[in-house]
């Protein structure tokens, strides 16, 4: 059976004056942690476009999606990035409000969050994966996952699906219950299944290399594929903490 491998990591936008954890000091641990792990996708949030730029110039085997043109400097993307030999087949980005494709923020939220969708022929089987990154609060996210899955909507729930970001809160939250069809308002056939079980690692860290926050950084994943294995990478890379969130990797078989 073929196997899929995905990573998921909050680059932390290299704009923040983060001091000794700048951009700048961090951008080579992080291209050796994807060249060492190898995913087949890995899923960033909170790229600028130089944190793209950089990623791309030395990812060599990988070719991305997710990058809005144009967009203001500051702007913070959702790249997926695939290798040369997954394709994508096709592929979108939107905005997690009530108006997805035009540049917006809806339910409160604090910021335009955004998604970013692709099909992608994984050697040989098609599959479909999101990469997101929602707001702070509870309407926000619960707007923000009803936008994924309607944009999710026009394909088969027999494709497999893999929908993976930071989604800024942990799993007792409405927005998790409702996505993995734990609430009664779900909707059947959709539902996503948890990579992780309880106890949930922490993701978050702050810079410190110790858990701040919950399991807020997810991986889920619905259709024929089964997970084999998964993980919270807490080890520094050179002695180098890659970001304030931890990677989290997953690898599936169909």
């Amino acid at each position: 059976m073929p196997s899929l491998s995905v990573l998921t990591l909050n680059l932390r936008f290299g704009l923040a004056d983060d001091g000794p954890n700048a951009w700048e000091y961090r951008k080579k641990a992080v291209v050796r942690l994807f060249e060492a792990c190898a995913p087949d996708l890995i899923a960033t949030q909170e790229a600028n476009h130089f944190q793209v730029d950089y990623l791309t110039a030395n990812l060599t085997q990988y070719r991305h999606i997710g990058r809005r043109r144009p967009a203001p400097s500051f702007w913070q993307h959702n790249i997926i990035f695939h290798r040369v030999a997954i394709p994508c087949i096709e592929h979108l980005h939107f905005f997690l409000s009530e108006t997805p494709n035009v540049p917006s923020r809806s339910y409160d939220s604090r910021f335009p969050r955004q998604g970013t969708l692709g099909l992608f022929d994984a050697k040989g089987l098609p599959l479909i994966c999101v990469n997101t990154h929602f707001d702070f609060d509870d309407r926000a996210q619960m707007g923000a996952a009803r936008v994924i899955k309607q944009q999710m909507a026009c394909y088969s729930t027999n494709v497999p699906a893999i929908l993976m970001g930071d989604f800024n809160t942990t799993p007792e939250s409405p927005c998790y219950r409702w996505l993995t069809g734990k609430t009664k308002n779900r909707d059947a056939g959709m539902d996503f299944n948890e990579t992780f079980t309880q106890p949930y690692p922490s993701t978050f860290h702050g810079f410190t290399g110790k858990p701040v926050a919950g399991y807020i950084d997810w991986i889920l994943f619905r259709g024929p594929i089964r997970l084999k294995s998964c993980r919270v990478m807490s080890d520094a890379v050179d002695g180098v903490l890659v970001s304030d969130h931890h990677p989290v990797e997953a690898v599936f078989q169909w």
